[in-house]
């Protein structure tokens, strides 16, 4: 039997060179977006892979082709055969990351990890390279006392939507099988407080086309009978919500059963709300965050500043991003965002939609035996209970393992904290959360083995 003690020392005795694995990861910029070079990722996925053979997996690196000829970013799938009668784990990870965004606002290079007040910051240092050395250190941490089945497979592409991803679950089925299933790509509650991710909203991507004119027009000559068209398109996003900030579509579920207790204060800290800003919504905090629509502007077609003219515009674009409440049919929200967005189009202005992305929610399926491991797992790493969350942003590849593996029970964690500012600059890492998320999934693993 492994106690959880002995299990603790030697977690503690392989942090520095754990660190240094993941130091070395973070300085390979495999930012998987096309427009990045992609031999970098392909770097990322080959020292991933050697992380897992030296920890005695058989491990590769597979880039797959589907049939409708799309290339994937390099995944690597590593194996640890189960000893007979034991069950099998799949640890899920990615290796792919943001690109860096705007050099000014890092306070250090974006690929070179630099330590400040016990963070680690770098591009990827928590999103989720982190989480991939999660699980090598719970490997490693257990070694010969591993007795589970492991099936390592970390992706190369989830930072690009995963478009892959389906298409790879069916290919290597077989290679992919298991009992239980760790996604570690989530967040804690707070720093010093462990989290199971329990739900998840799903994600709509949809852009809105507004014409009001068949050709430019000089603003003075013409200004007045007809509004421009971005004026037309303000007008337009200004009905997505109601006078307090809910989301005013019709079709869309939304619902409070939020149990956590995010309040005003921490939300506002935690988001750098200025002073003067009131909230938007209604219900609890958590469920804003959690359970109920959102809808934000994220891109404009409209004339800089620096090229502005006299003109009326004559058509406008906007990107919008809706995440819909867990266990709502993503297609159906996005074309009841369609519908309302050419209900009210303005002043009859033509009113065009194109449904970019439809991402499914995640809802866990409550107190599974492997559930109750994990927050047993959790609460002896960190020593102080832990929290059910649910996360506003969204991870629709967790649906397919559900629909490609229905009888695996899957457990979403994570290394990330309201401080890690993943996807922005000074993008960090908790290093002493980070090694409780080890000694926590070790712990789960040996509990799940039946050696502790």
């Amino acid at each position: 039997m492994t106690r959880l003690d002995d299990l603790a020392a030697r977690v503690d005795a392989q942090m520095p060179a754990i660190r240094t694995e993941l130091e070395n990861l973070v300085r390979i910029p495999s930012v998987s977006a096309a427009s990045f070079d992609q031999s970098r990722v392909r770097e990322s996925a080959e020292a991933v892979a050697a992380l897992a053979r030296n920890r005695g997996l058989e491990a590769e690196v597979i880039q797959l082709t589907t049939p409708s000829g799309l290339v994937g970013r390099p995944a690597v799938l590593a194996h640890h055969e189960a000893p007979a009668g034991q069950p099998t784990v799949l640890l899920y990870g990615h290796h792919d990351v943001q690109p860096e965004g705007a050099r000014e606002g890092w306070l250090s290079e974006p690929f070179e990890p630099e330590e400040r007040n016990g963070r680690l910051y770098g591009r990827g240092t928590a999103d989720d390279k982190a989480g991939v050395m999660v699980h090598m250190g719970a490997i490693s941490a257990l070694a010969d006392d591993l007795n589970v089945g492991v099936t390592l497979f970390i992706e190369g592409e989830e930072e690009s939507g995963s478009p892959t991803f389906h298409d790879f679950l069916e290919t290597y089925k077989d290679r992919l099988e298991a009992d239980v299933i760790v996604v570690a790509d989530s967040n804690n509650w707070k720093v010093g407080t462990p989290s199971l991710t329990t739900s998840l909203r799903g994600v709509v991507a949809l852009s809105v086309t507004v014409e009001c004119l068949d050709h430019a027009l000089h603003s003075g000559a013409y200004g007045g009978p007809v509004l421009d068209a971005v004026t037309l398109m303000s007008r337009l996003v200004a009905t997505l919500h109601n006078p307090d900030g809910s989301v005013a579509v019709e079709g869309l579920v939304s619902y409070d059963d939020a149990t956590a207790n995010y309040t005003e204060a921490d939300l506002r800290a935690d988001m750098g709300v200025l002073d003067g800003v009131e909230l938007a919504g209604t219900g609890t905090i958590a469920s804003r965050l959690w359970t109920q629509p959102a809808i934000a502007v994220i891109g404009m077609d409209v004339t800089s500043l620096e090229k502005a003219s006299n003109t009326l515009i004559p058509a406008c674009t906007a990107r919008l991003s809706m995440r819909i409440a867990p266990g709502q049919n993503p297609a159906e929200a996005a074309e009841a965002l369609s519908r309302h967005l050419k209900a009210f189009a303005p002043f009859g202005a033509r009113v065009t939609t194109t449904i970019e992305e439809a991402g499914p929610s995640f809802k866990a399926s409550g107190d599974t035996p492997a559930t109750k491991a994990a927050r047993w797992a959790l609460e002896a790493a960190w020593g102080n209970e832990s929290v059910d969350i649910g996360v506003g942003g969204s991870i629709p590849f967790i649906s397919d393992l559900g629909a490609v593996f229905p009888e695996a029970e899957i457990l979403v964690t994570g290394v990330e904290d309201p401080d890690t500012r993943a996807h922005s600059q000074n993008e960090s890492l908790h290093l002493g959360d980070w090694r409780n998320a080890i000694l926590a999934e070790a712990a789960l693993l040996a509990r799940l083995g039946g050696h502790l």
